[in-house]
């Protein structure tokens, strides 16, 4: 068996203009001081890196991968997730994923595919320079508007929805298998992959590429009423991240799944910092490091009550705790016999 890696933190939800969270060598230096290990960069963000020089430039990506280093730090990862959900998008949300792109693509929805497709490309060559091997993204979705549908689906829409995000995905995927680098989809509300059952269908769809793989986060699934822990049983080869994020999920006689339209605090279903939801963790590593996951167990903090900073802060030491040093013997090796062919053949009377 193989023990997790980390701690490390996803540095989307910290990133701002003020200091130190304004550039990667002081927010670096920030999560170093409170116990990371690794940091999970969102190429989006210009304050954290520029994507296409790091595609571009080896010497670009070095310096970055210094600058990380300085501070004690490894990167992880490196993130796609606003680019991915761009790859494929509905008409309908066209302009709701405006912001997601640059503005002198506002409202042009082919155009903000066919930027997000060109980031997924530089972002495997980037993450080659960086000596990575696996990337987070999104999926996106064609189909999110019919996901509890009234009046029924037509007839096969559901086949010609994953016909085509298959048709934008391989040729990325096809670009990462080139770099050596597996494409991570976190599974999650509003995209076309969310679960498991939409995960397969795409795959078939893919042809079973090997680059198509998971980015495991249980929050996803405790908002769904999955089974978080049987999924890891049932996926666990094609689990090649893992975002430690915790949620609650609290019905009542009003509000359920949907939420209500109600905001953060007021939905049935919320993210919360670790250790504040329900998410069984001390299971999750267990059964992560009982299939010899050796990735790295990365913070994705999101919470609707607490600060970020507090949550940052008791993220290391959580995770830390429950990292597994997996064991290089069995525990009753004392009452070991030891035996060879022979021996074996006297105990089964053979």
């Amino acid at each position: 068996m193989k023990s997790i890696k980390g701690p490390a933190i996803f540095l989307a939800q910290f990133i701002d203009d003020s200091e130190p969270f304004n550039n990667l060598k002081n927010i670096c230096n920030y999560m170093a001081d409170l116990g990371y290990k690794g940091v999970q960069i969102p190429s989006w963000d210009g304050r954290m890196i520029d994507l296409q020089k790091a595609a571009e430039s080896k010497t670009y990506a070095d310096e970055i991968a210094g600058t990380v280093k300085e501070a004690g730090l490894e990167i992880t990862e490196l993130s796609t997730h606003l680019q991915g959900q761009l790859v494929a998008v509905h008409p309908a949300y066209n302009e709701l994923f405006d912001g997601f792109a640059p503005a002198n693509l506002k409202g042009d929805l082919q155009g903000k595919t066919d930027w997000a497709i060109q980031q997924l490309k530089y972002a495997a060559k980037a993450s080659h320079n960086l000596g990575l091997t696996a990337h987070a993204t999104f999926s996106g979705a064609l189909m999110w508007h019919t996901v509890y549908p009234w009046p029924q689906r037509p007839a096969g829409l559901v086949d010609t929805g994953f016909d085509e995000l298959a048709k934008r995905w391989v040729p990325i995927l096809d670009e990462f298998d080139k770099y050596g680098v597996d494409v991570c989809y976190e599974l999650h509300p509003g995209e076309d992959l969310h679960d498991g059952v939409t995960f397969e269908m795409f795959l078939d769809k893919v042809k079973g590429h090997q680059r198509a793989n998971i980015l495991y986060d249980p929050s996803h699934f405790v908002l769904q009423c999955l089974d978080y822990l049987q999924f890891i049983d049932i996926y666990h080869e094609r689990i090649k991240m893992f975002h430690v994020k915790d949620a609650e999920f609290n019905p009542s006689g009003k509000q359920g799944v949907y939420g209500g339209y109600q905001g953060w605090v007021e939905r049935a279903g919320r993210f919360r910092s670790l250790g504040d939801g329900q998410v069984d963790f001390s299971g999750i590593f267990s059964k992560l490091s009982q299939y010899n996951f050796d990735g790295w167990a990365v913070l994705e903090w999101e919470c609707a009550i607490k600060h970020p900073e507090q949550g940052a802060a008791e993220g290391a030491p959580f995770i830390d705790s429950h990292i597994i040093r997996v064991t290089e013997k069995a525990f009753d090796d004392f009452a070991g016999t030891g035996a060879d062919e022979a021996f074996n053949k006297k105990i089964l009377g053979i």
